[in-house]
């Protein structure tokens, strides 16, 4: 079996319609909108992000990523912007998920779970009961400037893998992927989704080739196993 043949792609970073409409024509099933952020590449303005939102196509799922850890600042922030999704980049106390399935029905709720060590795992399997999907990434919430994403750099994906196994929802991989290396991602993850930023651009610009080595690359991963 193929294991890429229902691997979903997000690109993430987005920061403009036209990158936006260049995503979505090569097949990505869900974009990256980035607000304000500690650190880390791609955050745009919050009138933009809601531009973006509403001019994507019906069917391809639009992210909000937010730093932001209090129910009412997300819940401001979503109505600002309306994508269909928030991608909560930071950890936050349970009762918030709870007041944004309250406030914000029919919003798919993505929490990123930075995995550095194999603790990550049952963290995993605990947020897994507030939330539609999880998202592994590369960075470090415990730094003086947090890392929330955009790193580029691969974390350990055997323990990505376990803890796709052990949460019953969809699992998004990020952190460090591109064309070269996706395949084997794909392969060890089994992941619902990749998740790209950095690995498709060039001098922070979305690069078109490198965008379509990388679905290639995704597509045509099953062949190579």
């Amino acid at each position: 079996m193929n294991p890429a043949s229902n691997v979903h792609i997000k690109i993430c970073c987005i920061a403009s319609i036209e990158e936006a409409r260049l995503a979505v024509s090569l097949g990505a099933s869900a974009i990256g909108l980035v607000s304000a952020m500690p650190t880390g590449p791609g955050p745009i303005p919050e009138d933009l992000i809601a531009r973006i939102a509403a001019a994507v196509p019906p069917g391809v799922e639009t992210f909000l990523l937010t730093s932001k850890q209090d129910a009412e600042g997300i819940v401001e922030q979503h109505r600002r912007t309306k994508t269909t999704t928030i991608q909560i980049v930071d950890d936050v106390p349970v009762p918030v998920y709870e007041v944004l399935r309250h406030r914000l029905p029919g919003v798919t709720l993505v929490q990123v779970v930075h995995v550095r060590d194999e603790s990550l795992i049952q963290k995993s399997v605990e947020l897994s009961e507030h939330v539609d999907a999880i998202l592994l990434d590369s960075g470090n919430p415990s730094l003086a400037k947090k890392e929330l994403g955009g790193t580029g750099r691969v974390h350990d994906w055997s323990i990505s893998r376990l803890i796709r196994e052990n949460v019953g929802i969809p699992v998004y991989l990020a952190g460090g992927l591109n064309a070269q290396n996706v395949a084997r991602a794909i392969e060890t993850v089994r992941p619902f989704s990749v998740d790209v930023c950095s690995g498709v651009r060039t001098n922070g610009k979305l690069d078109e080739q490198k965008l379509s080595d990388f679905f290639l690359a995704v597509k045509t991963s099953g062949s190579k196993t």
